[in-house]
């Protein structure tokens, strides 16, 4: 194995503990707004005043839970490059939702605030961490 796995075993265990609990997120909202829109929906962070689409929160589920399969194949082979691609496609998503979700917080409650932005910084964090733990760009081997 080359690139994320040459780093020493306590990065790369950190590593792989990363993405296997972001992929697990994604596996989960993923799935949950597939199979069960409208309680995704109704979570107040979510629907945010807006009118339910029941197509836009299953495309969604859908688009999560390829995300999480990226993440997961990352976890597994540890590929530098596949390890990378999996974090910047997380993180392609997660800062700009983070960015809407800040634009968008007069529609909850001040309790409703702390723990939404918590987690949505933290969704930006964790990548940006884990990307530093990938090491120096190596070649890949097949």
């Amino acid at each position: 194995m080359t690139g994320a796995a040459g780093r020493s075993g306590g990065a790369r265990g950190l590593l792989r503990a990363g993405l296997v609990f972001l992929a697990a997120v994604q596996f989960f909202v993923g799935c949950w707004a597939l199979l069960f829109p409208r309680s995704f929906f109704d979570v107040p962070w979510v629907g945010m005043g807006m009118s339910y689409n029941a197509h836009l929160m299953m495309d969604y589920g859908a688009m999560s839970l390829a995300t999480s399969v990226v993440l997961g194949v990352g976890a597994v082979t540890m590929r530098q490059t596949m390890v990378r691609t999996g974090l910047a496609v997380y993180l392609v998503f997660a800062l700009p939702h983070l960015v809407i979700h800040i634009r968008l917080l007069h529609h909850l409650t001040a309790g409703q605030r702390v723990p939404l932005l918590t987690a949505l910084t933290a969704a930006v964090v964790i990548p940006v961490v884990l990307l530093g733990l990938t090491g120096p760009t190596r070649r890949d081997t097949p």
